[in-house]
């Protein structure tokens, strides 16, 4: 019965995340510069929800199945833009948004910047937390626009942790699990994109 709690709310937060227009404690990614090295192990499955245990930093990316000559011309084609992110914290953004660009980079998806007027996809992103005992979970929603402002795509999930410290809410985040969700973001973009999205 409680699980069943659990998941309608998550529900019904990750709702209403879609229409959150609030741009209270919002972040640019493109005014984040990545760090040397912050890449995560993370095994995910094209098109679907996330919901992972917590994860452990690796040293080198994940090796991922050899792209087929038409998903590396869809990805070199892409120029992907990250719209403000919102409802995170600007502390919980800061180390999404660096992984989002080691990511893009890895998967050969180039990342431009908010007044860039060459990009072929707009990625936007809300979040929430919520606190249950000792774990925090973050449920996120990305939405894919084209450049016109139709939506094309959308990813969606939840990535739960040990809270940091006794703190609840973004406080409670850690870095890693941001780096998680980052990691699965850009993965699914490129599943999706490889599938045939870019048309």
């Amino acid at each position: 019965m409680r699980r069943s709690q659990v998941t309608t709310v998550s529900l019904l937060a990750a709702l209403a995340l879609t229409a959150c227009t609030n741009a209270k404690d919002v972040l640019d990614p493109s005014a984040v510069t990545p760090p040397a090295s912050s890449a995560q192990t993370l095994p995910t499955t094209p098109g679907t929800s996330a919901t992972t245990s917590p994860t452990t930093t690796s040293p080198a990316p994940t090796a991922s199945a050899p792209a087929t000559p038409a998903q590396t011309a869809a990805l070199a084609k892409t120029r992907l833009q990250v719209a403000p992110i919102v409802g995170a914290s600007v502390e919980a953004a800061a180390p999404l948004t660096a992984e989002l660009q080691t990511r893009a980079r890895q998967r050969g998806v180039t990342l431009v910047g908010s007044t860039d007027q060459t990009a072929t996809h707009v990625l936007k992103g809300y979040f929430s937390t919520m606190s249950e005992g000792k774990d925090t979970t973050v449920i996120y929603v990305w939405d894919v626009y084209d450049p016109s402002g139709n939506r094309l795509h959308r990813i969606n999930g939840q990535q739960k942790a040990p809270s940091v410290g006794s703190t609840e809410g973004w406080p409670a985040v850690a870095p890693a699990t941001m780096q998680a969700i980052a990691d699965q973001t850009v993965d699914q973009f490129t599943a999706w994109l490889g599938s045939g999205g870019a048309g």
